[in-house]
Order: C-alpha cells, then sequence, then structure tokens
C-alpha cells in the first residue's frame, strides 16, 4: 500500500465513523449542547464537512460548498468561507441544523471530492510544503493527515454526545 492509498482511507473514515454512529442521530439531539457548550453535533457535523472542504480546496482540490450548492442549502447565519475555526460561543451555537441528512449528504460529498482529488496525488505531490508559517514547515501530505485527524475528533465528539443519557 502506498501512501497515497493510505490517505484515500483515512479521507473515508470520518464519514465511516457517522455511519457507525448513524442510527442513534435523531433530529432531537443534532442540536443539542451538553452541559452548555457551544459545540452541538450539528455544529462539529458543519465544522468537519467544512474544514476538510475548505482545505482540501485550498490545495488545490475542488470545494463542494459553493458547487453543489450546499451553502445555500445549510442557510446558515455564516460567510460563505466560513467553516467554524475559531467560532466565538455565540458563533458556534447560532449553527443551527434541523435536517440530518443535509449532514450527511454534504460529508459524503466532500469524502467523494476528496478521494478524487488524491487519487492524482503523486509521493512528490505529497511532499511539497504548503505552509512555511510553521517549524517544520507543513507539506501537502502532513496537512492532509492533519486535516481527516481532526475530522474523526470531531465525529468521535459526536459519538460521545450520542451515548450520554438525553432526555427524551
Amino acid at each position: 500500500m502506498n501512501t497515497t492509498e493510505l490517505l484515500r482511507d483515512l479521507a473515508a473514515r470520518p464519514l465511516g465513523a457517522l455511519d457507525l454512529i448513524w442510527d442513534r442521530l435523531g433530529d432531537e439531539l443534532l442540536n443539542v449542547h451538553p452541559g452548555g457548550h457551544p459545540n452541538s453535533p450539528a455544529w462539529l457535523l458543519w465544522h468537519s464537512g467544512r474544514e476538510i472542504d475548505q482545505q482540501v480546496a485550498d490545495l488545490g482540490g475542488p470545494e463542494v460548498w459553493n458547487s453543489q450548492g450546499f451553502f445555500v442549502r445549510f442557510g446558515l447565519p455564516v460567510a460563505v468561507d466560513e467553516h467554524g475555526y475559531g467560532h466565538s460561543a455565540e458563533q458556534a451555537a447560532a449553527i443551527v441544523v434541523d435536517d440530518r441528512d443535509l449532514l450527511r449528504d454534504y460529508l459524503a460529498a466532500v469524502t467523494e471530492a476528496s478521494l478524487d482529488y488524491l487519487g492524482g496525488l503523486s509521493e512528490a505531490d505529497l511532499d511539497e510544503v504548503v505552509d512555511r508559517n510553521w517549524d517544520p514547515p507543513v507539506t501537502r501530505g502532513v496537512r492532509l493527515v492533519s486535516v481527516y485527524a481532526d475530522a474523526l475528533e470531531h465525529l468521535g465528539q459526536v459519538a460521545y454526545v450520542l451515548g450520554m443519557p438525553h432526555p427524551h
């Protein structure tokens, strides 16, 4: 297995993680804020899709948020280029999504675009430095691992919330 194949496996894992908890993610739990935390499952899922989408687009892949109409479909109170990183508590709490299928559709579209993008990369592409603001400078491969790992952490947070007792 080469590096690109490993990255493709990693890129598919956030959607796979969502599918593992899908049956427990009812509409009534999308916008809960356990302990008053501003990041609801809806925010975590939206942000996971947005961060992958935008960062892969920044590396030269397609961005589906606009091209496939998700910005309009979501109708959220965010700027078109926003992905949630650095959101204040108020901004995060304002992300309310009442359609769980829309969240999954977006993550699925982002995953498909990521897999297509990754399929066209060579080992040399992965070694290219894409951000010199860090020491050591960040390569394309490291940036990709970072974004998918972060998305997986957020899916783990959603799974944790779904495992908590909730009044019905």
